[in-house]
């Protein structure tokens, strides 16, 4: 099953409730929350309250996206504020199963992030502590980005490395989706699709989130 996580990084911060309100309607399987640090990538966006916040309206699971040097100081207060499934970073900490480990001792889900140009070589060792892979399929810190026609092998790849394992990874791609590559990238491999300006901007979003199931 495709699972679909727009991006409230796209919502209407003034709004949020409203629009939150809308994605519940709009069936969505998760609500992708982007917490940026302005360290780790150069923008700012929100952090434990706002994540608070949403959980009090959310239907669907939180996954929070944790784009923040040194993730291992608040993974514990983002489990706290309600994330269900927390991703950080292979880039930005030095001990990348050490935090995995972390976050699954908060009973929240944990996933590892690598950014277009990292290799998919540094999650040899972490199979085992991962719920969910994100692919970044644009440099990550700002929203409406064109997706990087280059993932594609490297999601397919990932999708091979998974399924050697016979575990039940979810493997999710962020940045530039669009109805128009959505099969693409699910035939790659992928079976979450994160979503920002194609779900918001449409004129019909839950038909947006129909179409981009594949």
């Amino acid at each position: 099953m495709i699972k679909i996580a727009p991006s409230i990084l796209s919502a209407d911060f003034g709004n949020m409730a409203r629009d939150i309100e809308m994605l519940n309607r709009a069936g969505v399987d998760y609500i992708h929350c982007d917490v940026m640090d302005g360290m780790f990538v150069p923008n700012m966006t929100f952090g434990f309250q706002m994540i608070s916040a949403v959980k009090k309206v959310a239907e669907a699971p939180l996954d929070v996206h944790l784009m923040i040097q040194q993730p291992e100081r608040y993974v514990e207060r983002f489990a706290e504020a309600g994330s269900d499934i927390i991703s950080v970073h292979a880039e930005a900490t030095n001990h990348l199963q050490r935090v995995l480990k972390q976050i699954s001792g908060c009973g929240v889900k944990a996933a590892a992030v690598l950014n277009p140009a990292t290799p998919l070589d540094m999650l040899n060792y972490v199979m085992d502590d991962v719920d969910l892979i994100l692919l970044m399929s644009v440099n990550p810190g700002y929203g409406g980005q064109s997706f990087i026609p280059a993932v594609l092998g490297k999601i397919a790849e990932l999708r091979k490395m998974i399924d050697a394992t016979g575990k039940e990874i979810e493997l999710e791609v962020d940045g530039g989706v669009t109805v128009g590559n959505c099969k693409t990238i699910i035939d790659a491999g992928a079976n979450v699709l994160v979503a920002g300006s194609a779900v918001f901007n449409a004129d019909d979003p839950a038909g947006a989130v129909k179409l981009l199931r594949g």
